[in-house]
């Protein structure tokens, strides 16, 4: 009776636990790697004499114990789930009193075992022991092709004896590692070189009751030095064809998929064909690291919804005239890459003055997709002298001084081809409301005639 209520016992604990409330009803855990021989530790130097020591199994969803091993000073014999490895690490238990066990374990060898002591048929000892399983995958498989992006991915059955698993570079460095459901615990280092070359560690924290405060597995990396990876699965988004204002916050779009990290390149407006676009912007979600040049200055990741740590990227551009273009982002993830282009004019307004008149620009970059570029007043009846001087601009002139009938509000508007428009409006206003025409301005001037300064105001 008594040992049949510690076996309802055990099973009640075993399965309250793997319901996640916390209890971690076991002595010690042990975890091995798949294809490595494990040591279950069972040691009582007080016991002498005529013992006999059990060792039962129960799996991962069993409810019963299964007996595999027995020995007595008598005999040694093995009970119906023993496997062919297994034996008593010391055959003089009787003597020494070590009955640890030593076997070579399999995936499904994973669950609680029982070190159960007796001495005539009296229980003197018990030890409960948890062994985790730890399974280590290496992607893609040796030797990996320089620029590939090195896959560590780590799993322990079950999961529930384990807090965390933690990976250290060759160096000792830790390296960033995510916990995926139904994956494990993963590793990237993207963009491999030769120098990634060693042995990586791979670290299991146990949970609960554990004679080790971690388990450290060494993986071996080998780069190929002789060889690069070609990227040839490039999914393509459809091309972006979009207009924004100077110095106006912009998104600039990259695929909408998790990656690890990305490249942006960049063609300047009007470029000819043949001109080769510049990598700008690199990012490395895994190493934690940013390329930039003198372009990314007006570049920066965007938040959220975003979040680049993460794996979900986007950026703001604060673009002037000359950062239209072409910009091209892709994110790489694993052997894959997604690209996403966008054709981006740029829309600025600015004004000049003389004597006798003000002039509106409008200028816009990236002119191949645009289809019109025009000025507009306020009082869409009254028409205005426009002149484009130069590929991507048109002027509006407006007399001076400024009146009533030609103060306001004046637009200007860009349509692209897919239809798409863009607009900039600029106020130009009386001169006596404190402005000079058309940028709320005056200027004063002065002449000195016979030593007297003479001075009046008039628009700049």
């Amino acid at each position: 009776m008594a040992s049949g209520f510690l076996t309802f016992i055990l099973v009640a604990s075993f399965v309250i636990y793997s319901s996640h409330t916390g209890i971690t009803d076991w002595d010690d855990v042990v975890v091995t790697r798949e294809g490595m021989s494990a040591t279950l530790i069972c040691n009582d130097t007080t016991v002498r004499g005529a013992v006999t020591i059990n060792w039962m199994v129960k799996p991962l969803g069993a409810d019963e114990w299964q007996l595999v091993l027995s020995a007595s000073e008598r005999k040694e014999f093995s009970g119906g789930a023993s496997k062919a490895s297994m034996r008593l690490t010391d055959p003089n238990f009787q003597d020494t009193g070590v009955f640890s066990l030593f076997f070579l374990p399999k995936m499904e060898d994973s669950g609680l075992y029982s070190c159960l002591i007796k001495q005539q048929e009296r229980k003197l000892k018990e030890r409960i022991i948890l062994l985790a399983i730890l399974t280590v995958t290496v992607v893609p498989a040796a030797p990996i092709l320089q620029h590939s992006t090195l896959r560590l991915i780590a799993s322990v059955s079950p999961d529930f004896a384990i807090t965390k698993i933690t990976w250290a570079a060759p160096d000792g460095i830790s390296i960033k590692s995510e916990r995926k459901t139904k994956v494990g615990t993963v590793a990237k280092l993207p963009q491999v070189q030769t120098g990634d070359n060693g042995a990586y560690v791979c670290m299991v924290h146990p949970r609960g009751n554990s004679s080790s405060k971690l388990f450290a597995f060494n993986v071996d990396v080998t780069v190929d030095a002789n060889n690069v990876a070609s990227f040839t699965n490039i999914t393509h988004a459809p091309m972006i064809s979009t207009a924004t204002q100077a110095q106006a916050s912009f998104t600039l779009a990259c695929p909408g998929v998790q990656g690890d990290y990305i490249l942006l390149h960049w063609q300047p407006p009007d470029a000819r064909k043949q001109t080769s676009m510049k990598l700008v912007y690199q990012y490395d979600r895994w190493r934690g690291s940013t390329w930039l040049t003198e372009q990314s200055k007006k570049l920066q990741l965007a938040g959220p919804p975003f979040n680049a740590e993460a794996g979900s990227f986007s950026f703001l551009l604060t673009p002037g005239l000359k950062d239209g273009g072409l910009y091209v982002c892709e994110v790489y993830l694993n052997d894959n890459v997604f690209s996403q282009r966008t054709r981006l004019s740029v829309l600025k307004v600015k004004t000049s003055h003389s004597s006798s008149k003000m002039e509106l620009g409008c200028l816009y970059s990236e002119r191949s997709q645009v289809k019109s570029a025009i000025w507009k007043y306020q009082n869409k009846s009254r028409q205005l002298q426009l002149f484009s001087n130069s590929l991507g601009s048109i002027t509006a002139i407006l007399p001076t001084p400024i009146t009533s009938d030609t103060a306001g509000n004046y637009t200007c508007t860009l349509q692209l081809k897919n239809g798409q428009t863009v607009w900039a409006t600029q106020a130009v206003t009386l001169p006596h409301e404190g402005g000079r025409d058309g940028t709320v301005s005056l200027r004063l001037v002065c002449f000195l005639i016979f030593f007297h300064q003479q001075c009046f105001i008039r628009p700049a």
